[in-house]
């Protein structure tokens, strides 16, 4: 066995594991079933109730029927270490718009002395903003999942 048979493993490997993602996301074989996954994954994501991600996400698969329950899962990935950060500020400044400017603007010095007490004067602007871009931002996806799907459907029938 040289390196070449290999690599042709393991791109056989990989394309094997991508067909497998895609006959998961396509459990329930509706569009809009994966597309409502997704779009619920999105929101749980963007909901400031750290540490209860994983609990909403049980719970939305149990109680929506209709939606794909792999999706919703990856539907919360838009949350990562590196969107975290953006997520967080423009939740918290879209809920001090709404709200009114009584709440003070994050900044990196906030950080510094961040405490307890901070995150209880700050979380309520958070939690509305939160609510808000998530709504927004699960209706995109959900638009999106639902087009994408539609092309992908659209691409399998003509190659049969």
């Amino acid at each position: 066995m040289n390196s070449r048979d290999l690599t042709e493993g393991k791109s056989e490997e990989r394309a094997g594991l991508k067909e497998r993602f895609f006959r998961l996301l396509r459990l329930n074989n509706s569009p809009s079933e994966i597309a409502l996954g997704v779009a619920v994954g999105v929101f749980i994501a963007i909901m400031p109730l750290y540490g209860f991600h994983t609990i909403m996400v049980i719970i939305a698969a149990l109680l929506l029927k209709r939606a794909n329950k792999i999706a919703i899962l990856l539907g919360t990935n838009i949350s990562t270490v590196f969107t975290f950060p953006f997520i967080t500020w423009c939740g918290y400044n879209l809920g001090r718009q709404v709200i009114g400017n009584n709440y003070p603007p994050l900044q990196w010095q906030t950080f510094k002395y961040f405490s307890y007490k901070t995150i209880l004067n700050l979380y309520y602007p958070l939690f509305i903003g939160s609510l808000i871009l998530g709504l927004i931002l699960a209706v995109m996806f959900y638009f999106i999942t639902f087009w994408f799907v539609m092309i992908r459907k659209k691409k399998r029938q003509k190659t049969l």
